[in-house]
């Protein structure tokens, strides 16, 4: 499991995310869990108001699908609870770093 692998969600909120993809450093691959970002798919947004469109939810296709990453929603999910890999999003990696380096670099100030 590399950094930026796309899993399919296999939760309960399948069908408005129907996948995650891995945000964590490989320096915490012997953790029994992964900290993921949702990708919500691109066909629901028009009724997501909460997702506004910025630099915080870039937009990208995995198996033919439209999603947009969700970084407010990060989440640690146990390795159980990971679908199969789908894809990867490597070649997109600055994109992810920098939607999440937007939403925590004002934290503290």
């Amino acid at each position: 499991m590399s950094q930026f692998d796309v899993h399919r969600n296999i939760g309960r909120q399948a069908a408005q995310v129907p996948y995650v993809v891995v945000v964590q450093s490989a320096a915490f691959d012997a953790r029994r869990r992964r900290v993921v970002v949702p990708l919500v798919a691109g066909d629901l947004l028009a009724r997501r108001v909460d997702l506004p469109v910025s630099p915080v939810n870039p937009a990208f296709t995995v198996e033919g699908r439209p999603v947009v990453l969700n970084p407010l929603d990060i989440v640690s999910l146990s390795l159980e609870a990971l679908g199969p890999r789908v894809g990867s999003l490597r070649d997109e990696g600055e994109r992810i770093v920098a939607a999440l380096n937007e939403v925590l670099s004002g934290a503290w100030g």
